[in-house]
């Protein structure tokens, strides 16, 4: 199973919810099963998804789910064609119920995004560009722990690299360059806050 078998954010949703359904708790390394080991595209659309949900509200959620971005995206800039995750992440577990009902709530905005976002500038969504986006993401999950102080203060951040994670999982350049902007915005109002 590799990152070919998971072309949409609605295949995402899906595969979480089989996991969701097959045992009382999910661990995080039956997620990281679900997607394959070169699942670059999920494992960095996932984490901030479920942070922009309700469960982002609650504390410390928002820094877990930005250093498993941190992790990914570390390996996507230096061009590791597996993903790996530490043992500490993959043997984090959440309530099944807990996952479905966020996949339910996540499931509107997957089947929009699914609809309007595909394959648009494909060039933008390779070599170069995609370890580019990989360094934004590194940067921009190293805002988040501070920001986790506030609930849902870490939402634009997480945004912006749920942007490059669909860009990449969709090959899809306008979110690319979307998520560049959003990625932009977000740090010069973060450094214009720390003044």
């Amino acid at each position: 199973m590799d990152q070919s078998d998971v072309r949409s954010v609605s295949d995402i949703l899906d595969r979480l919810e089989q996991t969701a359904h097959a045992s009382a708790q999910v661990k995080g390394s039956e997620i990281v099963h679900a997607f394959g080991n070169r699942s670059y595209g999920p494992l960095l659309t996932l984490p901030p998804l479920l942070e922009i949900s309700p469960l982002g509200g609650i504390l410390g959620v928002a820094s877990v789910m930005a250093l498993v971005v941190a992790v990914v995206a570390v390996q996507l800039v230096l061009g590791r064609r597996c993903c790996w995750l530490p043992r500490f992440l993959t043997r984090r577990s959440m309530k099944s119920d807990n996952l479905a009902k966020t996949v339910a709530q996540i499931r509107p905005l997957g089947r929009w995004l699914d609809r309007w976002f595909h394959g648009r500038l494909r060039l933008l969504t390779t070599g170069p560009f995609v370890r580019a986006a990989g360094v934004a993401c590194v940067l921009l999950a190293l805002t988040v722990p501070v920001l986790d102080l506030v609930p849902f203060a870490s939402t634009a951040p997480m945004a912006a690299v749920a942007l490059f994670g669909l860009a990449v999982l969709l090959h899809d350049g306008a979110l690319m360059i979307a998520g560049s902007i959003a990625a932009a915005a977000a740090l010069a109002v973060l450094l214009a806050v720390a003044r």
